[in-house]
């Protein structure tokens, strides 16, 4: 339970962050060509509002818990309309300032432009005649800008974020000549011809970059290549690869490759199963109820066969020996912290020089996240898509800025290029309008944009089922 609230609650802070930075590039444009922006919320508030506020001849007044109608307070109907009906003349007498709030449905949030078709789909308002201060009196290059703003702001968020970590953490990572002991593969790639401890070193021709991470598309280079050469006990050896391999691999949902380290504690979680036992750091655990196990991922596929059950594991100590029952968690752990034995880089930047290193981080990021977003139109890669879920497991079971950071900077790049997407209620949708109207140099059919609304919001809301629902099977048959 303590595990799903910290993961939980690092996925709202998340998503709450993006909302506001998104959804604030969108007000800037617009104030900046003097387009009225109605309501600004974080989270979306059907029925009420956890908070509304509305700057009113120069002072901001604040409601909580106030229902989405000006009557209506936090009194009964009769009391608030004596009471507050002053106010409440004043809230809607101020249709220039913008409400800001707060709703209670932490699923993400929205700006409400005026003279917009949106997610609001105000219809009363777009069949009045059209005003000056409206998105849709601007000229077509500006309300362009609107809608790319939220999508550039959120590139500059990831680039800012990756900028931050660089220049406080350094830019890590794992140089593949540094990994002594080669790769670790999955079942999947084995079968086509890998073979545990084998070092990667070209990929059709091409020599494999230089560092193993899902940023700089280590794994998206080879299994996607025609053949690969390895390096094999001192021999290169050609590895051919099948047609169709990521999508096999999606559909084993078994990963590539990962590193091959021994499993040597570092550190035992204090009154955990392996410090009630007496697991010390320097422990180099080697078998698992009988099974010899000498890397870490195939301990830990091991012990996840017997949890909630108790097992001997056999582990060496000073150079002795040693065996010891241990009760396995429901999780598969045994409270334990493994030594990295792969030596990492570290590359260190001044404040300013972080920023260009930030950008290529970010762009490597986007190219690679592109490259693979194509996987999704295939029937592995449709059954692989996640929800809230998925996303929330992304982040780590304990608290880490580190990990924290880079997640939401990578959260915030896939979002960039999923609102630019050509599909009607993403900002790409209105940028694929606009440049309609840019080209044939008149405005679509409004009643064409709002039926083109509808049929987005529809198969947005589809697609959220969908990924969630995919969630819950997984939850439900793990």
């Amino acid at each position: 339970m303590t595990i799903f609230f910290i993961k939980t609650v690092q996925l709202i802070l998340s998503l709450s962050i993006l909302v506001i930075v998104h959804e604030y590039g969108h007000y800037l444009f617009s104030r900046l060509f003097n387009i009225r922006v109605e309501k600004f919320y974080m989270f979306f508030n059907p029925s009420f509002s956890i908070l509304r506020a509305k700057k009113i001849n120069g002072k901001m007044r604040v409601r909580f818990f106030a229902k989405n109608t000006p009557d209506l307070v936090n009194e009964s109907r009769s009391t608030a309309l004596l009471k507050d009906s002053k106010s409440n003349d004043e809230w809607h007498k101020h249709p220039d300032t913008t409400e800001w709030g707060i709703g209670w449905v932490p699923l993400g949030g929205y700006c409400k432009i005026s003279g917009m078709i949106d997610e609001s789909m105000d219809r009363e308002q777009m069949k009045l005649p059209p005003k000056s201060w409206e998105f849709r009196s601007k000229p077509a290059w500006q309300r362009l800008l609107v809608m790319i703003g939220g999508v550039i702001f959120n590139l500059l968020l990831a680039f800012f974020i990756y900028s931050m970590i660089i220049f406080t953490w350094g830019d890590s990572y794992v140089a593949l000549k540094d990994v002594n002991m080669g790769m670790e593969f999955s079942q999947t790639a084995k079968d086509i011809g890998f073979k545990d401890g084998d070092i990667i070193l070209y990929a059709d021709g091409k020599e494999v970059i230089d560092r193993f991470d899902m940023v700089d598309n280590f794994a998206s280079q080879v299994v996607e290549a025609d053949k690969v050469t390895v390096l094999r006990n001192g021999e290169e050896v050609v590895v051919y690869m099948p047609d169709n391999f990521v999508q096999t691999l999606m559909a084993q949902k078994e990963g590539f490759a990962g590193y091959r380290i021994p499993t040597v504690v570092q550190d035992v979680q204090k009154d955990g199963e392996a410090d009630k036992r007496g697991l010390l750091s320097g422990d180099s655990l080697v078998a698992v109820n009988g099974v010899t196990v000498p890397t870490f991922l195939e301990f830990r596929t091991e012990l996840d066969k017997y949890k909630n059950s108790q097992i001997p594991i056999e582990f060496y100590r000073n150079g002795t020996l040693h065996s010891l029952p241990v009760t396995v968690s429901e999780e598969g752990t045994i409270g334990i912290a493994i030594k990295n034995y792969i030596p990492t880089s570290s590359d260190t930047y001044s404040f300013f020089g972080s920023f260009p290193e930030g950008v290529k981080f970010g762009m490597r990021t986007l190219k690679g996240y592109v490259s693979q977003f194509k996987y999704v139109f295939t029937r592995e890669g449709a059954s692989s898509l996640g929800g809230f879920g998925a996303i929330g497991s992304f982040f780590p079971p304990m608290w880490a800025w580190y990990a924290f950071w880079k997640m939401t900077a990578f959260l915030s790049i896939i979002l960039a290029f999923m609102n630019i997407l050509p599909i009607p209620a993403l900002d790409g949708g209105h940028v694929m309008l606009l440049l309609y109207e840019v080209v044939a140099r008149r405005k679509p059919n409004e009643r064409f944009m709002e039926y083109a609304q509808v049929i987005g919001m529809l198969l947005l809301f589809a697609l959220l089922i969908y990924a969630n629902g995919n969630d819950l099977i997984k939850a439900i048959f793990k």
